[in-house]
């Protein structure tokens, strides 16, 4: 058993580097950690593929801490092990043991939860809300599938964690999708952090919810290092892996066991004596070598270099010179995804209305049909992009709010997913508010403003108001890394724009010269726009239009007339405050520029036959747009 007694020593180590990171450090959550031990120590050490010194090589296992809050514990084994650390392979270098110190510091690389944009390549994603793990290990596992890579992806959920609803998608969508590399680990020791977990969540109801649901269920005891690598070791053909192992939170060390010790570091008097006594190494160092076995299989090649969209294909789809947005969207994105072998999309049930339909079409083994669940859609997505898939995950723009926590955590995490959401806007009209996104525009706005460690803004927002900036859009959002929503609309537009027309991230387009002042909006507003200039020049009144179809905007002559104080500045949003109204004044603001006074919508909106019916309800009506951009001209 000499391999045995190796594993349960390097178990005993991180043990020891958990609580003293979290000690020195004065916060953490070492008993989470040590209940972790073992799992950790079979896993980095015995079980997975992989080598420390290239952690970016695209056959290496991969490992999920969806229960991001243990992180000490995999911190342990990296400090160990001396993981590559950094931005990229080319800009690394090797942790230090002594690192050991710098847990939850501002200028550590070892974050209080998994944040990989921060320069800890071991790990894919940003996790610490929990639940969305297992999504992300679906993701890396099909992108694995989709390039060839042998890798396998394991994933670790604690108990009471598995009460959340997106586990209970991801559940299914692993059964739907059969990545077929894929390892979920349960780490079972039930505490959650106020309380026991529920009987419902116990390892008994666990093993029996995960066979009814097609899973290939082990159970083992988490600190029997013997049985958890026979467990982990052997992936079943036919059906997803789940390990539930059975293990004591504070594992060895009393003041860290029972109710009350969830995110409670040692004082340095009860950490010296958990070090010494209950966490104590055997006189006899283990001389078996723990190195962990490297990946398998040739080097995968270089990902390919974007193909362009060519614009004449699309040309005769706008012979009728109308053509909604959500279409035109559909079609860039089934041609993006014919020329493009990484490109894949992904949908909630809504293909025939998001219009992913001619993807589904046209790539069916790169379309994955996600059913009502959009929160696992996104994390699956985060993972795709992860693994160096090019995802694309559709759905109704009200759908997908219920998923902003998991784009967060993916912006968070610096992941190359794009989201689209459609029927935005209170011109979706008769479906009534339950189905408009009026929300997006304000969020998505905030994540604009907000900028990663190398500079790149959160998100990125496409707002495009005719069917050619529409298909375009899929190309630029393709061409920029880092999250991008483009919002879609349901009603048949007008064109706006040639087919050869050009855009670009930050950018906007003067499609009418003011001498008087100048009406700004994106999507639907711009047409609404295009209509108030049209009757106001009736009355010799000036009025120039502004499509401001990217956030945040950047375009120099539009942010020029914002900065200008000669200028007067009318914004139209179809969305709730916070959209290209909020985006102008603050620009304007800041050099003391134009007036800037915006209309959006200030009151719940109601179902009606048409859009404009809403639009006079809420306030946006051509009547009142025109009323008050009387008032702007002469003030």
């Amino acid at each position: 058993m000499p391999l045995k007694a190796a594993l349960e020593y390097k178990a005993l180590e991180l043990s020891r580097l958990a609580v003293e990171m979290t000690t020195d450090a004065g916060t953490g959550h070492p008993s989470t950690a040590l209940s972790l031990a073992h799992v950790t120590a079979v896993l980095m050490y015995r079980v997975m593929r992989w080598n420390p010194a290239d952690p970016w090589d695209m056959r290496a296992d991969r490992l999920v801490l969806s229960e991001g809050h243990a992180v000490p514990i995999v911190y342990a084994a990296c400090l160990d092990l001396a993981v590559a650390v950094g931005r990229s392979a080319g800009q690394s270098r090797r942790l230090r043991r002594d690192e050991v110190h710098d847990l939850r510091k501002a200028d550590s690389l070892l974050d209080g939860h998994p944040n990989p944009a921060l320069g800890f390549p071991f790990f894919d994603a940003a996790t610490g809300s929990l639940g969305q793990g297992l999504s992300v290990a679906a993701g890396l596992a099909l992108a694995a599938r989709l390039t060839g890579s042998p890798r396998r992806v394991f994933c670790v959920c604690g108990d009471g964690e598995m009460r959340e609803g997106q586990i209970a998608e991801a559940i299914d969508f692993v059964k739907d999708h059969h990545p077929g590399n894929l390892c979920l680990i349960v780490n079972s020791n039930r505490l959650a952090q106020s309380d026991y977990v529920s009987p419902e969540q116990s390892a008994d109801v666990l093993q029996k919810k995960l066979r009814a649901a097609g899973w290939a269920v082990r159970r083992v005891d988490g600190h029997d290092v013997a049985a958890l690598e026979a467990a982990l070791s052997r992936f079943p053909k036919g059906k997803p892996l789940a390990v539930i192992a059975e293990t004591v939170k504070g594992w060895h060390v009393a003041e860290l066991q029972g109710l009350g010790h969830h995110g409670t570091a040692l004082p340095p008097e009860e950490a010296r004596h958990a070090i010494d006594v209950d966490l104590k190494l055997p006189d006899v160092r283990p001389t078996e070598d723990l190195t962990p076995p490297k990946p398998k299989g040739k080097k995968l090649a270089a990902w390919p270099a974007l193909v362009p969209l060519d614009p004449p294909d699309f040309a005769d789809k706008l012979k009728a010179g109308k053509l909604g947005t959500r279409k035109a969207y559909g079609l860039g994105l089934r041609d993006l995804g014919r020329k493009n072998s990484l490109v894949v999309a992904l949908d909630a049930d809504v293909k025939n209305s998001t219009f992913s339909e001619y993807f589904a079409a046209a790539l069916p083994e790169r379309f994955y049909e996600c059913k009502i669940a959009e929160q696992n859609m996104i994390s699956v997505a985060s993972g795709l992009a992860a693994g160096g898939a090019l995802p694309f995950a559709n759905s109704f723009g009200k759908f997908l709010v219920r998923g902003y926590d998991q784009l967060e955590m993916a912006a968070i995490g610096g992941l190359n997913l794009k989201l689209a959401g459609s029927h935005s806007g209170v011109t979706l009209a008769a479906d009534g508010p339950s189905q408009m996104a009026l929300l997006d525009l304000p969020v998505l706005r905030a994540l604009s403003h907000t900028r990663l460690a190398d500079g790149r803004p959160m998100a990125v927002m496409l707002l495009p108001a005719d069917a050619v900036c529409a298909y375009k859009c899929v190309e630029l959002a393709a061409r920029h890394f880092g999250p991008v929503y483009i919002r879609t609309l349901r009603p048949e537009l007008p064109l706006l724009y040639p087919p050869g027309e050009t855009f670009q991230i930050g950018g906007a387009k003067v499609l009418r010269d003011g001498a008087d002042f100048f009406i700004a909006g994106c999507c639907y507003t711009v047409h609404l726009a295009l209509a108030a200039a049209e009757k106001l020049s009736a009355e010799g009144i000036s009025a120039g239009v502004l499509d401001c179809y990217s956030l945040p905007l950047e375009d120099e002559r539009v942010t020029a007339l914002a900065q200008n104080p000669a200028k007067k500045i009318l914004a139209l949003d179809d969305s709730y405050v916070g959209g290209i109204g909020s985006e102008l004044s603050e620009i304007s603001a800041a050099a003391r520029g134009a007036r800037v006074v915006t209309m959006w919508v200030k009151e719940t909106p109601k179902s009606a036959r048409e859009p404009d019916e809403v639009l006079r309800q809420t306030g946006l009506g051509l009547d009142a747009v025109v009323a008050q951009a009387r008032e702007v001209a002469r003030a």
